[in-house]
């Protein structure tokens, strides 16, 4: 899938530079969030946020995450087809569709 060759991307981007020595999991953690911050600071002030920066930081997030997911073991597309399935079964659509509550309180 594109995860395949989008982590075999990153990750060949980063052993080209030696990186990997500075991605501990910890690491690679504050990265995602400091990256989300700054995803979030687009919108600080106005909702309509310039849609190329907005794809700048959102690259940015997502590759830390691939990062992230690399040096742990995990495989992507396992993961998400996992929280899809089990919020499925949280979120049933004959009580969830068009609502914003949480699950305990459908």
């Amino acid at each position: 899938m594109v995860w395949e060759t989008s982590s075999a991307a990153v990750r060949a981007f980063v052993q080209e530079r030696e990186w990997s020595q500075f991605h501990s999991p910890e690491n690679l953690a504050k990265s995602i969030a400091i990256e989300a911050g700054e995803l979030l600071e687009c919108f600080q002030w106005s909702s309509d946020a310039d849609p190329s920066e907005v794809r700048r930081e959102l690259a940015d997030v997502l590759i830390y995450c691939l990062l992230l997911a690399d040096r742990v073991g995990a495989d992507v597309d396992e993961l998400i087809t996992s929280k899809i399935d089990e919020n499925a079964r949280k979120y049933p659509v004959d009580r969830a569709r068009g609502r914003s509550e949480k699950y305990d309180r459908l």
